[in-house]
């Protein structure tokens, strides 16, 4: 029986979602909404893609069991380890899957936006693996505070170029990016990175981020004897790794869901991401979601020192989870994000990405019980985020 928290035929989860595009892409939408499942659930491509995840990406991520992490929070708090997949995140899982469907389609040229770098480093590592151009967009002030990624995609060979309007981050490379598309509709294949977007983009990341969970369930196995947490806990601003975290949870409504936005200076400080609180519903994108705007409809503005989770809204499942009360949310300022990334730093020797550290810091939230089992989805490592935390060292 197919899940409510999948989308419909039509795109939507609830009243979430759907394709809200300019007429010139329709062809190319469509042609994608047409073809994804075929080439997804195609033997070829399985192979193709589960060969990829394991011998070049580095899969199956551990499931570690934090132990003074534990035994100061009270529970077994295991990580999910992505920060240790090749590119050092999550954001990989979607592109090897998105750039053989772009092949599969015939695309010679390939986009895509990106917040702290490293869905733009994703791609422009697949596009080098694939020998395929590859043009990303990236807010300006994005590309100063997250330099080294910056670093790395022109070392694969992509071409970087600054969206200078707006705020100058992720919304900001996002529109440019589907200028871009519209400009260039017939040759060019716009790699999203999050579960964002026009159908069929928040399903089809979904689905290839869902090896998260799919994988946890076996380790959990392993490690627990069963084959569920009691609570899994994951960073949201789109929420493509929350979204791969939760997939295979999604039905269980005995297993907690906690998703964790960027507080920034305060959820009502006016410098915040904290979307589920300040959003009301409206289209961003391509998609109807929930989304930080005015009374005119415009979008607000959102802060938060993590780059990754510096977006106005969320992608449409999140809405659907927020609105259901299927997903409990949260949030975490930026002093709260780097207090639990030093914690986890000293207690476990990993130092996490600014974005998971928001999902570590709710753990100082939350009344454990003595046993629970509780997962964290870890989505990205640090190195990106020294020059953040050595400015902010005590």
């Amino acid at each position: 029986m197919k899940s409510k928290f999948q989308a419909d035929k039509n795109g939507y989860y609830g009243q979430f979602g759907g394709a809200f595009i300019p007429e010139l892409l329709y062809p190319n939408v469509k042609e994608l909404e047409d073809n994804y499942l075929k080439i997804i659930e195609s033997e070829s491509f399985q192979k193709e893609y589960k060969g990829l995840l394991k011998d070049y990406v580095g899969r199956p991520t551990p499931l570690y069991l934090a132990p003074r992490l534990s035994e100061k929070y009270g529970a077994h708090i295991y990580l999910k380890r992505e920060d240790l997949n090749h590119t050092g995140a999550h954001k990989v899982n979607n592109t090897i899957g998105q750039i053989l469907i772009a092949k599969q389609l015939g695309k010679k040229r390939i986009i895509a936006e990106t917040g702290a770098g490293q869905h733009g480093v994703a791609t422009a590592t697949v596009c080098a693996l694939m020998n395929l151009e590859c043009v990303v967009f990236m807010g300006e002030i994005d590309i100063k505070r997250q330099a080294p990624n910056v670093a790395r995609m022109k070392m694969l060979g992509a071409k970087v170029i600054p969206a200078t309007s707006g705020s100058k981050t992720l919304k900001d490379a996002t529109n440019e990016a589907i200028r871009d598309w519209i400009g260039n509709p017939d040759d060019t294949y716009y790699l999203i990175g999050s579960v964002v977007g026009p159908h069929p983009y928040p399903d089809m990341v979904a689905r290839l981020q869902a090896v998260i969970s799919e994988e946890m369930k076996w380790q959990l196995k392993e490690h627990t004897g069963k084959e569920n947490p009691d609570t899994v806990i994951a960073c949201v601003g789109g929420g493509s790794n929350a979204a791969g975290a939760f997939y295979h949870f999604l039905d269980d409504s005995t297993i907690e869901l906690i998703a964790v936005e960027a507080a920034g200076l305060g959820v009502y400080s006016g410098e915040s991401a904290a979307t589920s609180q300040l959003g009301d519903v409206g289209v961003l994108h391509g998609s109807k979601t929930i989304l930080m705007q005015d009374e005119y409809g415009q979008v607000i503005e959102p802060y938060s020192i993590s780059a990754g989770l510096d977006y106005p809204g969320i992608g449409p499942l999140h809405a659907f989870l927020n609105e259901s009360n299927r997903a409990k949310f949260m949030n975490a300022t930026d002093q709260e994000a780097l207090d639990a990334a030093y914690e986890l730093t000293k207690l476990e020797g990993i130092i996490p990405a600014l974005e998971s550290a928001h999902a570590l810091a709710v753990l100082s939230k939350i009344d454990f019980k003595k046993d629970q089992v509780v997962v964290v989805n870890l989505s990205g490592r640090g190195d990106k985020d020294l020059e953040t935390y050595i400015k902010h060292l005590k």
